[in-house]
């Protein structure tokens, strides 16, 4: 598979604050990547968790190769709370998670996110 089929671009836009980009990664959770992509745009309220924000999406999936350790700029998806999660800081999950992929440019825009703002997933 060539790296332009397992890797993704897509653009977080958080209402009233900015954007950034990241990257869905298939091979890190090919169904739950695959799934996301299938509903894409994606939409949801910010909410706010330690050094993580997190927004559902009215996506149920389950476990896929869930973690309970995640490096800073990860991006996942919650199957507890049917959310995608960014993880800015130095946090750990509440519970598992499906590393999905990361982000790659403005991480930072996170760290002023309020709750209750609107975030758009979508592909570049």
């Amino acid at each position: 598979m060539s790296g332009e089929l397992s890797r993704h671009k897509v653009r977080l836009v958080v209402e009233g604050s900015g954007e950034s980009v990241g990257e869905l990664v298939r091979f890190l959770a090919p169904r739950t990547v695959e799934s996301l992509l299938r509903a894409m745009p994606l939409e949801g309220r910010a909410a706010v968790w330690k050094e993580e924000v997190y927004f559902e999406i009215g996506l149920r999936l389950g476990p896929e190769k869930a973690k309970l350790k995640v490096e800073k700029g990860a991006m996942a998806y919650w199957p507890l709370g049917s959310a995608v999660c960014v993880f800015y800081g130095d946090t750990q999950p509440y519970s598992p998670v499906n590393i999905i992929g990361r982000i790659t440019d403005n991480l930072e825009l996170f760290t002023n996110t309020r709750p209750g703002s609107k975030i758009v997933l979508e592909r570049l």
